[in-house]
């Protein structure tokens, strides 16, 4: 008679051995250890919350008169905040887009129904500089929006740039409409 119990003690083809059992727990056990200590390092990389509290800012309209405006910050640039008088509504939605450096008509710059409040980025385009206008005191221009001081660009009450170097029109920020009075920028 064959002796049998050789040929068990070495294993056939196909079976499972301490071994391989071994690796695989070794294996796994390496997995996750890369995992946890990638984590960190992955979740070091979302932005902090300061840095979230300011990517969107609410802004309460009531205190802004009709042809007054007001400057805030959002994600460390100056926004204009401006309730346009009927005749700078009419002023800017008569301009040829044929006239203007960067034609865009005055209904792509607000938002529908409310052509009373424009909100821009207050940061020149030319050279990244803050034009003055916002203020009833300040410079605004021939056209009577925003005017650049550092270089002459100027631009219209729906913030086109009607003259200077500067290349672009004043971008628009996005933002939505809460309520009648108040709007959530970003």
């Amino acid at each position: 008679m064959a002796d049998t119990s050789a040929a068990a003690s070495h294993g056939q083809p196909g079976d499972v051995t301490k071994r391989d059992f071994l690796k695989l727990v070794a294996g796994a056990g390496a997995a996750i250890g890369a995992a946890a200590m990638a984590w960190p390092l992955i979740d070091s990389m979302n932005p902090s919350k300061d840095v979230l509290a300011m990517s969107s800012v609410e802004v309460d309209l009531t205190p802004i008169a009709v042809g007054q405006g007001i400057t805030l910050m959002w994600r460390g640039k100056p926004v204009f905040v401006r309730h346009r008088t009927e005749q700078e509504i009419k002023d800017a939605e008569a301009v040829q887009l044929g006239q203007l450096i960067d034609p865009q008509a005055d209904d792509a710059r607000v938002k529908p129904g409310e052509k009373q409040w424009i909100v821009l980025v207050g940061i020149c385009t030319h050279l990244g500089c803050i034009p003055t206008g916002n203020k009833p005191t300040e410079m605004r221009g021939d056209w009577g929006g925003w005017f650049c001081p550092c270089h002459g660009s100027q631009y219209d009450t729906s913030g086109r740039v009607r003259h200077g170097p500067a290349p672009a029109n004043l971008a628009v920020p996005p933002y939505a409409f809460e309520s009648d009075t108040k709007i959530k920028i970003g």
